[in-house]
């Protein structure tokens, strides 16, 4: 089935796109960030890129150069997805819970040139990471270019806020007092650039082990934040509460994006996700949109003074990333006010949204499925021999059109696997498409567990537990949980003559891996079940755990 495509697609730059708001509304908020107790207008967000842009491009970053982001939702993030923007520079998302094993494989895949993060936050020292796998850091003079062993493409370490540390930049100082001509020059380059460039590199693991760089262009992801923002119905003066992570497509696409070409404010409450706070921006900044997985909404309802909190300027919002139980779609509609709230499937590599709900489906359908292709998508369920199917019968989900990335970074194989020459990109998602052309997800292919909106692929872990001496195979898979939708599970069988705990694996895994990575449920075997080929049985695994430990997954659409 094909998208409507009443209205034309947008093949400007991401860059102009700003360049049209600030002229179109000046005035307008265009980020809040709650948290920092910020608020930047259109005409500021502008001003304050392209003065950071001049930075970037004083120190030798051009168009192409891969420059990474790692923090958690604030002000700066967005600042550097524009500023990069101005000068085609490819912004790389770098998942902020990331550690060590994989912030090394991370850097060195994309060959980052710079990295701009703060010193730290929580229990992520993220300075420190960076130094530990490159020591010469501490030996920097400010300005000198890093040459480092382990990190050899990694030239720039910019550091976010006031702390000052040996060998890196502050953001502030590269941000402050840009020339004329630097800003003549920035805009210059981004008159220059083109909308079917590469701007963007997000990491989406695989069922074959480590993260893939999904590559997309301004035109992928600027069309795919507009289309979100004009299905939840997002005008000029909307305030968009964004809880999800601005490393995810759900945040510096549908939320970022799709502020930015409606003339909406990009409200950030918290750095990482609180319920508590979320309410309370929602109720202070007047938000008229709230963005969220399933678990998040849950959290939300769930908070123990949820009733004290007005959060009745709510009108929209998004309900994406994992499944969502139909009775907390209803709640939210109901107890949050939210009558036009959506809800949207996707995936990084379709920039992500493909199917999208409305304000205007009945909520029968609002509440049972994932909606409609989007304008200018086209998607397509396929048997195991790619024949397309009748309608009601599930098969595999495929996608095409504006939104299919450009491939994965230097892995022109791992493309060629989901994305044909004919330019259908293979989910690995089972789903129907009824005669209303309403579709669902009923399973996936692939064997994915979604922990609360993060995607996690369990060859990743199980080829980090490998590494561990006494590991002889292992097994890692999903099952079901009431708050995260799926928990981590691991079936360990040990080398002959070693011995380990289940906290043993939990303390090697930390720091290595990201905490949402680490296996809940660990269990020591004697064997795992195979198939005559010898392939594990993961749903007998599933089976067993579903079992002994009575689990119950949650009815969703």
């Amino acid at each position: 089935m094909k998208g409507a495509k009443t209205e034309p697609l947008l093949e400007h730059t991401i860059s102009d796109a700003l360049t049209h708001a600030a002229a179109t509304w000046p005035e307008q908020d265009a980020v809040v960030s709650v948290h920092q107790n910020i608020k930047w207008t259109y005409a500021q967000l502008k001003q304050k890129s392209e003065a950071l842009a001049a930075g970037l491009h004083r120190l030798g970053l051009r168009k192409g150069d891969r420059i990474g982001i790692w923090a958690p939702n604030m002000a700066e993030w967005t600042l550097t997805q524009f500023a990069t923007a101005h000068l085609g520079l490819i912004l790389v998302n770098v998942n902020p819970a990331y550690r060590v094993f994989e912030l090394d494989y991370a850097l060195n895949k994309v060959e980052l040139k710079a990295l701009v993060t703060p010193v730290s936050y929580k229990t992520s020292e993220y300075a420190a990471m960076v130094e530990s796998l490159a020591p010469e850091i501490a030996d920097l003079t400010p300005g000198e270019e890093l040459t480092a062993q382990a990190l050899p493409h990694l030239k720039h370490l910019i550091l976010i806020g006031n702390d000052a540390r040996p060998g890196w930049l502050s953001l502030n100082d590269l941000s402050a007092d840009p020339t004329i001509q630097e800003l003549e020059t920035v805009r210059r380059i981004a008159a220059g650039l083109d909308a079917a460039e590469p701007i963007n590199i997000q990491f989406t693991s695989g069922t074959t082990g480590m993260p893939k760089g999904a590559t997309l262009s301004h035109r992928n992801i600027l069309n795919n934040g507009n289309a979100v923002g004009h299905n939840i119905g997002l005008m000029p003066g909307d305030r968009l509460c964004i809880p999800v992570p601005l490393y995810h497509c759900f945040g510096m696409v549908m939320g970022n994006l799709g502020c930015l070409t409606h003339g909406a404010a990009m409200v950030y409450p918290a750095p990482t996700f609180d319920p508590g706070e979320t309410l309370k921006a929602v109720e202070a900044e007047k938000c008229t949109g709230l963005y969220g997985v399933p678990t998040m909404f849950i959290a939300e309802l769930a908070h123990p003074d949820f009733a004290s909190f007005d959060v009745s300027s709510l009108r929209t919002g998004c309900m994406a990333g994992s499944p969502c139980p139909v009775e907390v779609m209803k709640q939210v509609v109901g107890d949050m006010h939210m009558k036009d709230v959506t809800i949207a499937y996707g995936m990084t590599e379709t920039s992500p949204v493909s199917f999208q709900s409305t304000g205007d489906d009945p909520l029968d359908r609002r509440v049972s499925t994932i909606g409609r292709v989007l304008p200018h998508v086209e998607c397509k369920i396929v048997d195991e021999n790619d024949q397309t199917v009748a309608p009601g019968v599930p098969g595999e989900l495929c996608t095409k059109g504006y939104s299919v990335m450009i491939g994965y970074w230097g892995d022109e194989e791992k493309t060629a696997e989901v994305l044909g020459a004919d330019g259908w990109m293979h989910t690995g998602d089972l789903a129907t498409i009824d005669n209303a052309d309403y579709g669902n997800i009923v399973g996936r292919i692939k064997d994915m567990i979604i922990r609360g909106g993060e995607n996690i692929y369990p060859r990743e872990i199980e080829e980090f537990l490998f590494t561990h001496p006494a590991i002889e195979d292992v097994a890692v898979l999903g099952v079901p949980d009431e708050k995260y939708g799926e928990e981590v599970c691991a079936w360990i069988r040990l080398k002959p003559g070693t011995s380990l705990s289940a906290d043993d694996v939990k303390t090697f895994c930390d720091g290595q891996i990201a905490r949402f990575k680490v296996p809940r449920y660990i269990e020591f075997v004697d064997e795992l079940p195979m198939t005559v080929t010898g392939k594990i049985r993961k749903i007998d695994i599933r089976d067993a755990m579903v079992k002994k430990l009575g689990l119950s997954a949650a009815k969703t659409a």
